[in-house]
């Protein structure tokens, strides 16, 4: 089985050899045991589902939540010659129906849709008749409620177990804490807890903590001292651009990044920076995922993230070809608090959450009892503007509704035009239009799509415009002036937020803000922020040592390279020497009186706080001072 996986390998990828864990991996999915992957980023993962894939009949289907993951996968695997498919939002039913179709009748190997489809009555009626080789989920901790980055729509995955209870389940992720990772594999219904986990450290990284009130002059100073490309990881939108203009100011090459810019400008700025044009990427964390850089130099957080899972994995994009990298986190005094009024801002107050609900219902003119699977564009600047709130407070409050099963909310993405008759067909039969040409369209449409007139459906206007014989710009026209006759309603293709409504409007009432979605994640979410900051203000335990702890490792090796370790040894240094620091004649002049603590202890002696503080530490860990279990220090006689 281990030579048809490697000729595999060698065959399509043109490689001797897996990475560690990937063969165990594969050979796990292969027996057929449901498999649980926790392997850091850059450590191969989509290999570990592709290899046994094609080593059997059938397609696998990969659940993931990235349209820009799917397209690229798709696209290398069509570059080796393999079958793949991809259903998102961009494609119109008649593509989805040929997709599905081709992956029960054809010689596709791998179809990748996004789990907000899954539960669809089409792809669900289809799925069962397929023949299926693996279910594979990707960024499998999306499913857990505890992980950092939980989705609802992939509760719904363990429902298609349901129609092939057989088909093993191999489910994938770069970081996850060991309860997560228990979670996981509940929520998939594994027949048998099955996890396979490789170590997080990472030898060539070499992670840095740097305290500094001054982050632009810091940024200058990493980049004039490494060579080669970076990411600058930033919290706002706004913040992408003017730290990338500094940069530009100050001789080097950036550009900016964010989830708000259209797909064709996000592709071409991408497309710069991973051909070397561009050097440095200012993002948002919208940048990162699925992308395959090998030779980044050095990623900085210019903020904090909001968790050490997040951090791991972004700062895990540097160094991918085992080359030397760094990962920098840059603190100042307030970024603590700034990060607490963030997590207030991801809970606002139940409260609030019902009147963003009904002021929801009353913006898009939905009675009680009303709107179960209609989709709505939104403008958020507007609803924002009409509910009186800000527009985290807004994208929150929907976030928990979403996580309580009353809605879909899909924030800036690519969707395609849908239409709804608003009039019934006899009425539209009876209705008379002035123009012989916009009749003629609504032939078409009738001919082309069905369910028109139950419930909004994605249409191609391209389509429309060849089945009509109008141009596709005219098609848009004559659709809008339909709109105004109110006979339909129409929903333009774009890149804007969508919501689809899960339940009818309920009386505000009726209401229900579960525990799991809203205290108890509340909860998760301040431990996980908390675990992040004592990892930057941590000044004694090895920063990567630190991760692996967080992460479930018991034994964890320093890794000789980062801040700490390297002010370790500089003390070592200085202890072997017996060179007695001139602070250090202070601070121990200072507890001859009495065991006192370190507040009080440096507030008598002259120097800078930092300073001090490395004299503390140098003095307990050569044994000439201790703490005791008050806290306070005392010389050792």
């Amino acid at each position: 089985m281990s030579t048809d996986y490697l000729s595999i390998l060698r065959r399509y990828w043109g490689y001797d050899a897996f990475r560690p864990l990937q063969q165990q991996a594969i050979e796990s999915a292969g027996a057929g045991r449901d498999t649980l992957v926790l392997m850091p980023t850059g450590g191969g993962k989509s290999l570990v589902f592709q290899v046994p894939a094609l080593a059997v009949e059938g397609v696998c289907v990969v659940i993931t939540p990235l349209v820009s993951l799917m397209k690229d996968q798709v696209d290398q695997l069509h570059r080796r010659r393999i079958l793949a498919e991809a259903i998102h939002g961009g494609l119109s039913p008649r593509d989805i129906d040929r997709i599905l179709d081709n992956c029960i009748y054809g010689d596709v190997k791998f179809l990748y849709i996004s789990p907000e489809r899954i539960d669809s009555e089409l792809f669900r009626s289809r799925f069962a008749r397929m023949r299926v080789s693996f279910l594979t989920v990707d960024e499998a901790h999306c499913i857990s409620q505890w992980g950092y980055d939980f989705r609802p729509s992939y509760l719904k995955i363990a429902r298609l177990r349901d129609l092939q209870p057989h088909v093993p389940v191999l489910a994938l992720t770069a970081s996850a804490t060991p309860e997560v990772c228990q979670d996981i594999m509940t929520q998939l219904r594994f027949r048998a807890p099955n996890l396979l986990r490789m170590s997080f450290a990472r030898s060539n990284l070499c992670y840095l903590v740097r305290h500094t009130e001054d982050k632009r002059e810091h940024l200058l100073r990493i980049f004039h001292n490494v060579s080669g490309s970076g990411i600058v990881y930033v919290r706002t939108r706004e913040k992408t651009e003017t730290i990338a203009e500094f940069l530009r100011q100050n001789d080097l090459s950036a550009e900016s990044y964010h989830g708000g810019m259209d797909y064709r400008t996000r592709a071409l700025k991408q497309n710069n920076w991973t051909r070397g044009t561009t050097r440095i990427m200012v993002a948002t964390n919208a940048f990162g995922m699925g992308i395959d850089k090998p030779d980044v130099r050095v990623v900085v957080h210019y903020d904090p993230c909001e968790s050490l899972e997040s951090y791991y994995q972004e700062a895990g994009r540097a160094g991918r070809d085992g080359k030397r990298a760094y990962a920098v986190l840059l603190l100042s005094q307030d970024d603590a608090s700034r990060a607490g009024q963030r997590l207030a801002l991801d809970f606002p107050p139940k409260d609030t959450i019902r009147r963003i609900y009904e002021g929801l219902f009353n913006y898009l003119q939905i009675a009680i009892g009303d709107g179960k699977g209609s989709a709505w564009s939104l403008n958020l600047y507007e609803l924002c503007s009409r509910l009186k709130v800000f527009m985290p407070t807004l994208l929150n409050a929907l976030k928990i509704l979403q996580q309580n099963g009353y809605l879909i909310f899909a924030d800036d993405v690519d969707t395609p035009p849908r239409v709804r008759f608003i009039v019934q067909r006899d009425e539209l039969y009876r209705t008379r239009v002035e123009r012989k040409e916009l009749d003629h369209l609504i032939t078409v449409l009738l001919r082309q799509y069905s369910g028109l007139f139950s419930d909004f459906r994605p249409i191609d206007e391209q389509e429309l415009a060849h089945v009509s014989g109008y141009t596709t710009e005219h098609v848009r026209e004559l659709l809008k002036k339909l709109w105004q006759l109110h006979l339909i309603k129409y929903i333009p293709g774009n890149r804007s937020p969508m919501l689809i409504l899960s339940e009818e409007r309920l009386p505000i009432t009726d209401l229900h803000i579960s525990p799991e979605s809203y205290t108890l994640r509340k909860e998760a979410s301040c431990k996980r922020l908390e675990s992040l900051l004592q990892y930057g203000e941590n000044t004694t335990q090895c920063r990567s040592a630190f991760i692996q702890r967080y992460f479930g490792e018991e034994h964890p090796n320093d890794c000789g390279l980062c801040d700490i370790c390297r002010a370790r040894r500089k003390r070592q240094r200085q202890h072997s020497s017996n060179a007695l620091h001139p602070l250090d004649d202070q601070i121990l002049q200072r507890l001859a009186a009495g065991p006192i603590d370190l507040k009080t202890l440096a507030t008598g002696i002259r120097g800078e706080i930092h300073a001090i503080l490395e004299r503390v530490t140098y003095l307990l860990e050569s044994g000439k001072i201790s703490e005791q279990k008050d806290g306070k220090l005392r010389i050792n006689r």
